[in-house]
């Protein structure tokens, strides 16, 4: 069955007790708070977890920067579509041998000449592209952001992080979330390359 954003927009409100919607268009308080919160949201429940479903990979082309300044003289642009790089491996898949690496703004600068398969958390809209249980977090996490400027209910805020407590490990419990290694245990600080191997 295909799942809409309004779909999404009203398992937040169920969660929060409140009244369905016919729209998003619609001019009430709970359709405003939605489209104001739910492109942010979902940004941001999908960089903060290696989702399984949202890892995607894809070869770049690097060029030389020949500065000469520092080992990481090879520049590579991040796809379009990416939120966040994965550590950067020789081989390009997560058990690979860890490579030297930072990120600055849209471009990884490594040791490495390319091309180079990257692999990254992808910013997947469609709500019929998503793992379910990343579903239950990202409504979970949308209740938490509109419930007190909807309901005037701080009860409504712990009702709201109990069920984004709950989906976050229902997730990690079916691996819906990459772990083991360095991609679970290292900081983002280290994965972002702040750090040499």
């Amino acid at each position: 069955m295909a799942i809409t954003p309004l779909d999404i927009a009203n398992m937040v409100l169920a969660v929060l007790d409140e009244a369905p919607i016919d729209s998003l268009d619609q001019d009430v308080k709970a359709a405003r708070l939605l489209n104001l919160h739910s492109d942010l949201t979902r940004e941001a429940e999908l960089t903060k977890h290696a989702w399984v479903f949202a890892i995607l990979s894809a070869f770049v082309a690097g060029a030389d920067t020949g500065s000469g300044d520092c080992t990481l003289n090879f520049a590579y642009e991040l796809p379009a579509d990416c939120l966040r790089p994965l550590p950067l491996t020789h081989n390009g898949e997560p058990d690979g041998v860890p490579i030297s690496w930072r990120q600055q703004a849209g471009l990884i600068y490594c040791d490495q000449p390319g091309p180079r398969l990257i692999r990254y958390i992808a910013n997947l809209t469609d709500p019929n592209d998503w793992d379910a249980l990343f579903t239950e977090v990202l409504v979970a996490a949308l209740a938490i952001k509109i419930a007190h400027p909807l309901t005037h209910k701080t009860g409504m805020i712990d009702i709201a992080r109990s069920a984004y407590d709950r989906a976050l490990d229902a997730a990690f419990t079916a691996n819906a979330i990459q772990r083991g290694g360095r991609f679970h245990t290292a900081s983002w600080s280290q994965q972002r390359g702040d750090f040499r191997f």
